[in-house]
């Protein structure tokens, strides 16, 4: 399912998205106690956006309790490659190679990653 180009996720949505997509399904306070892990956010507020998710067909909902199931219609890969897409033709002019410098170079990389990505050029290699 391709997301909607006025329907994209905004950060806090994504934020939310990334709860759903771990749990697979939750209550909007489930998610809302997982936010306060790492910012301070009010519930009403959680509530608000996960209520303008379910009208931007970003999650279902299940409405046969009285507490709502909230699921993530959008997959997370089918997500990150819009937005790895856009980023590369919006900040990197087209340039999957300039991603990859740009990235290794500002984050400290892992033996195990290097390596990760070593085998997936080889393979990339055979083809």
């Amino acid at each position: 399912m391709a997301i909607n180009k006025n329907l994209n996720p905004t950060e806090s949505e994504l934020e939310i998205l990334q709860i759903l997509w771990q749990r697979e399904s939750a209550t909007v306070r489930e998610v809302h106690e997982e936010l306060l892990k790492t910012k301070i956010s009010g519930y009403t507020t959680t509530l608000k956006l996960m209520q303008i998710m379910f009208e931007k067909k970003l999650v279902s909902r299940d409405e046969s309790a009285k507490t709502h199931i909230y699921k993530p219609i959008i997959s997370r890969q089918k997500t990150q490659k819009q937005f790895l897409d856009k980023m590369i033709n919006g900040l990197f002019y087209g340039s999957s190679t300039q991603l990859v410098l740009q990235a290794l170079g500002n984050q400290k990389t892992t033996k195990n990653e290097l390596e990760e990505i070593q085998k997936y050029l080889d393979d990339l290699k055979k083809e």
